[in-house]
């Protein structure tokens, strides 16, 4: 579910994993178009048991700057598209009387400011989500229906791209910020997720997992630069 085209042949995914893909194209910040989707999926796939809430938008620039149309848009997008698409998948899982799993995307921004960027309103909105990943986790817990989080740091993303575009030294904050000192990948993502969603993590909910190479944890020495 998005509101973009996929940026990959679905068809052919399917086919070199010998599974099945469909794609609904889904405005967040609309209930009517989230609930529309949900019920899609729902005849297409005959169940709901996993769902991760992934949309997210940010909105760069200084705190003073922010105008209300514009940061309302990111609160539509980033949080109550959160908060509904995981209700919907709720409960569609409680109809199923199954257990079930939610992981919802927050960000290094709900942990700290950002070396380099200013994002106040985009922090705020993924702190809301990190929030909200451990009030569902107690709340949907008897109905066996665990919910976490992630929080991703500078990974390589179109998102990401774009701004290092706009801002060609973001680049190298991403880079070197991170006591890891590199820029994540999307497959540093998907074993967490994989995992969350898993049987292997039927004890784990109300967790949030920082996928940040350490950004989250601060850093020791002020130098930018190591030397090998």
């Amino acid at each position: 579910m998005d509101v973009a085209e996929p940026s990959e042949d679905i068809n052919a995914l399917a086919q070199r994993h010998g599974i099945r893909v469909k794609y609904y194209k889904t405005d967040v910040a609309s209930e009517e178009s989230i609930a529309s989707s949900f019920e899609r999926a729902k005849q297409d796939f005959g169940r709901i048991d996993n769902c991760i809430t992934a949309a997210g938008i940010a909105l760069e620039g200084d705190f003073l700057s922010h105008d209300w149309d514009r940061s309302r848009k990111v609160l539509d997008i980033n949080v109550l598209g959160s908060f509904f698409c995981a209700q919907h998948a709720a409960s569609c899982t409680r109809q199923q009387n199954s257990p079930g799993s939610i992981v919802m995307i927050a960000s290094v921004a709900s942990h700290c400011a950002l070396p380099g960027q200013f994002v106040s309103l985009y922090g705020a909105s993924k702190a809301a989500v990190k929030l909200l990943g451990k009030t569902l986790a107690v709340e949907l817990a008897p109905y066996n229906i665990r919910v976490n989080t992630i929080s991703p740091g500078f990974i390589e993303t179109e998102m990401s791209g774009a701004l290092a575009v706009k801002k060609p030294e973001l680049f190298e904050v991403f880079r070197k910020s991170p006591p890891l000192l590199r820029i994540g990948q999307r497959q540093d993502l998907t074993m967490a997720a994989a995992y969350l969603l898993s049987s292997s993590a039927s004890y784990v909910t109300g967790e949030d997992i920082a996928v940040t190479g350490g950004l989250h944890a601060g850093r020791i020495k002020v130098s930018d630069t190591v030397e090998a």
